[in-house]
């Protein structure tokens, strides 16, 4: 299934988010059921504007850019300088918090309960202290509930909620002393650090399954690799990747990873990759697209991004961005199980 003009966000069961704009849609790609809207955010004007046109929609980075879909039925979404909240039945997204460092979160975590976190993520570069906001009221309220003092991260690149530890795992960066997997209570009295101190340990997005964590690095001065961390501590590097990783999934019973096209002087490859893999199966390149002609510092840099949460349906979705044919194109895969 191809879906033009539409980027995935999240999934519910069956159900995937996507969005067009500022306009939130749903659909159940198992049953052939096509998109309808669930609501909408008001943005100002010009944002209005210019989400209207891709281009412009790329440059100014319009749009949603993370959903997390509560227990009660509350979405949770991240736009560029606040966080958004619909309530089960309404129809328009309200602005709950304002970012004021950096644009946006780039992901958000939700845990049983419906308690939502996520980190800042802003350039620092007199390495302030760098908070990580939490709500346990649906995402009306918003309290820092960590910060890492002046110095010790950049900033956050994700945090993550593991349902088979119960536990969070929070991933920063950027230079080797800040890049850190910590792993963190859900009520965050406890915070350690289960990988440190190097370029390999600079990750922006992790998937856990019972047995172990995989994550892929996101360095722009060594190899990027995908591994396995599993729940004594051990890591195994698993598979070479030909650039950055910002992106995973699971469907399946596989794991997924895609890689960015940025400069860099080690990575160097000019198309935006899918990986996949399991225990059983090994790990290999699914498919490669090439970037499109607009360049890339202004109009973003060649990705591939996957919908958060998991199908219930075995299926994979993912929306390519910047690249030829397949910019805000969302593809849906059904995955064989591993």
């Amino acid at each position: 299934m191809r879906l033009r003009g539409l980027r995935a966000l999240a999934w519910n069961g069956g159900a995937l988010y996507v969005s067009s704009g500022y306009r939130l849609f749903r659909l159940d790609p198992g049953a052939g059921v096509p998109p309808a809207p669930v609501g909408r955010f008001d943005a100002r004007p010009w944002r209005r504007a210019t989400g209207r046109w891709r281009p412009t929609a790329r440059l100014f980075r319009d749009g949603f850019h993370a959903l997390a879909t509560l227990p009660d039925g509350t979405l949770v979404a991240a736009v560029a300088g606040a966080i958004v909240v619909l309530r089960a039945g309404g129809a328009r997204f309200e602005v709950t918090h304002r970012v004021t460092r950096g644009t946006r979160p780039l992901a958000l975590a939700v845990t049983p309960q419906g308690h939502v976190f996520w980190g800042e993520y802003f350039s620092n570069p007199h390495r302030e202290a760098v908070h990580v906001y939490g709500s346990r009221d649906g995402g009306q309220h918003w309290d820092i509930v960590h910060t890492f003092a002046a110095g010790v991260v950049r900033h956050v690149h994700g945090v993550v909620y593991d349902g088979f530890a119960d536990c969070l795992w929070v991933l920063t960066g950027d230079d080797d002393r800040e890049s850190a997997i910590w792993k963190v209570s859900p009520d965050w009295r406890r915070c350690e650090t289960v990988v440190e101190g190097s370029q390999q340990a600079r990750a922006v997005t992790l998937q856990p399954t019972p047995e172990a964590l995989y994550f892929a690095t996101d360095t722009p001065a060594e190899q990027n690799w995908i591994y396995r961390l599993d729940r004594r501590g051990d890591l195994q590097r698993l598979a070479p990747i030909s650039g950055s990783c910002f992106w995973s999934a699971q469907a399946g019973g596989r794991v997924f990873f895609s890689t960015a096209v940025e400069p860099s002087r080690r990575n160097t490859s000019p198309l935006a990759r899918l990986y996949g893999g399991s225990e059983a199966d090994g790990w290999q390149q699914l498919l490669a697209w090439r970037r499109d002609r607009w360049p890339g510092r202004l109009f973003q840099y060649p990705n591939i991004v996957f919908a958060s949460g998991r199908s219930d349906r075995g299926l994979l979705a993912a929306t390519g961005v910047a690249v030829r044919d397949n910019d805000e194109v969302t593809s849906v895969w059904r995955v064989g199980a591993a």
